[in-house]
């Protein structure tokens, strides 16, 4: 069963600092690992546009949605942030992506966050870090105290599974300005997709055709 992606580039053009050249070509071997594991992609670049109701109907029909975005004072680009207020707030109101926060006024005590329509989805960030490998997972690192990416970019990745996806583990490149090794950061990220894109469509597939 063929499976859609929707690609996100959330970049943000500073002149000197961040010309978006690691973003494209992130995003380009995504493209090219996926479609070569037959994904349907489709791309939206938040700096070049876009019309709000389309992208509500690009995460209807999109099985996996990946996020690439450089990291800025430790968030996705403001741009980001304007995207997914708007998207998501559409897709309330459409009824498309939620339909509430899950609780009932006559009990208000049950899962908030049970009310989501994108069951089934994945959701992925893959963002680049100034920030060395070693700043993460290390408790006797003094910005982070152990923190993971995933732990960092929990405020991004709770939409979607306030809206019933499932997030898949990030993947990140690090020391990006200081010590960059693009070659071997292209090896991880197939490396990531592998292991927990491509195998869980497979999975899923398999399951399918058994039942």
């Amino acid at each position: 069963m063929k499976k859609n992606l929707l690609i996100i580039n959330a970049h943000q053009f500073h002149e000197g600092i961040s010309p978006g050249n690691l973003n494209r070509l992130l995003v380009a071997t995504m493209q090219q690992e996926m479609e070569a594991n037959g994904f349907t992609v489709r791309h939206t670049t938040i700096e070049q546009g876009y019309d709000i109701n389309e992208e509500v109907d690009k995460h209807v029909w999109a099985d996996i949605i990946i996020l690439q975005a450089p990291v800025y004072w430790f968030g996705a680009p403001w741009i980001y942030k304007k995207y997914a207020d708007e998207v998501f707030t559409a897709g309330l109101v459409q009824q498309k992506l939620i339909i509430d926060d899950g609780r009932t006024r006559t009990d208000p005590r049950k899962q908030y966050g049970t009310g989501g329509k994108m069951q089934c989805k994945k959701y992925m960030i893959s963002v680049s870090w100034n920030a060395p490998a070693e700043s993460f997972g290390n408790k006797d690192q003094a910005l982070f105290e152990g923190g993971t990416v995933d732990d960092v970019f929990l405020g991004n990745t709770a939409n979607y599974k306030f809206c019933g996806a499932e997030i898949l583990p990030a993947f990140a490149c690090f020391d990006v300005v200081k010590n960059a090794d693009v070659e071997a950061d292209l090896k991880r990220l197939k490396e990531h997709l592998a292991t927990y894109v491509f195998s869980e469509s497979i999975n899923h597939e398999k399951i399918y055709e058994v039942a």
